[in-house]
């Protein structure tokens, strides 16, 4: 698991090193690889060459990840608006870019409270974007890796923004498919609804190979390795995917392409479900 880091920023993990000694830059992560398709700037040679790599083998890859994006915040507007949920936990952060998980759930309820975790020190560098709350709600950031639940769970800026026994919202948008099944992923996200009261929620989407030839995904399964051993992805199909969501009840439209998530105000007209080969869900916990 990642050491704690130094920062200033409020809610943020602390320790003896500074964020920016953890930064590699010559392999490629997951977050600043995102960063690069989304058309950001926190990106280096290293992402950059790993992104197009897997553009090559999967051209709309870029398309997937917009999609992808725009799926959590449509999920997020739902679990807000029309859930009634106040508080989030959204693991696998990213970069922070245009309405991050508080800014759509606070512009709705201004007093909601979320908390991120990420394991990516330019994340946490960048950990400020994602602390500015509205006077009425939260915001905290912990420097953590989802296969360690524990920590997450036990960690006290956790316990200070996000009350336990009250509905959470668990968000792992696009971040399953970098555990592998040696980490034993459905564990792990069984372990943090466990710690999560009736009446909270899973949003989670994850790629997948079920609409790519057999030759393209394992061309892009190939470019993601180029990147190191975290920008692995493990595409998964929807039978594996849905085991994500056991004894859960998923909300409409059900487990579906993060395109077609209600999406009906979304921009028209809608890529394909191949074009974005990522699934998207939703569901509540009894």
């Amino acid at each position: 698991m990642e050491a704690a880091l130094t920062t200033d920023a409020p809610g943020a993990t602390t320790g003896s090193a500074h964020p920016s000694d953890r930064i590699d830059t010559s392999v490629a992560h997951p977050a600043r690889r995102y960063n690069y398709w989304l058309g950001g700037k926190d990106n280096f040679q290293a992402d950059r060459e790993s992104g197009d790599a897997m553009a090559a083998a999967f051209p709309t890859i870029r398309t997937s990840a917009l999609e992808n994006r725009r799926f959590l915040q449509r999920a997020v507007g739902y679990l807000t608006r029309e859930a009634g949920i106040r508080q989030f936990l959204d693991i696998g952060t990213g970069i922070p870019t245009a309405d991050n998980t508080h800014e759509v759930a606070q512009s709705i309820a201004p007093e909601s409270r979320v908390v991120y975790v990420d394991n990516d020190p330019i994340v946490l560098a960048h950990a400020r974007a994602l602390l500015t709350s509205s006077p009425e709600g939260a915001t905290a950031y912990i420097d953590a890796d989802l296969r360690d639940p524990e920590k997450i769970l036990g960690h006290p800026d956790l316990r200070r923004t996000i009350d336990l026994s009250q509905p959470v919202a668990l968000m792992l948008v696009a971040i399953l498919h970098f555990v592998p099944d040696g980490d034993d992923p459905y564990a792990v996200v069984r372990r943090l609804l466990d710690a999560l009261p009736d009446g909270s929620y899973l949003a989670a989407s994850h790629a997948t190979h079920d609409y790519l030839p057999p030759q393209v995904a394992a061309e892009a399964r190939a470019a993601a390795k180029g990147g190191g051993p975290h920008g692995v992805i493990n595409l998964r199909s929807l039978d594996e995917f849905t085991r994500f969501f056991d004894g859960l009840h998923v909300v409409e439209p059900g487990i579906t392409s993060v395109a077609e998530w209600r999406a009906e105000g979304a921009p028209q007209p809608r890529p394909s479900v191949a074009e974005v080969s990522m699934y998207g869900a939703v569901a509540r916990v009894s």
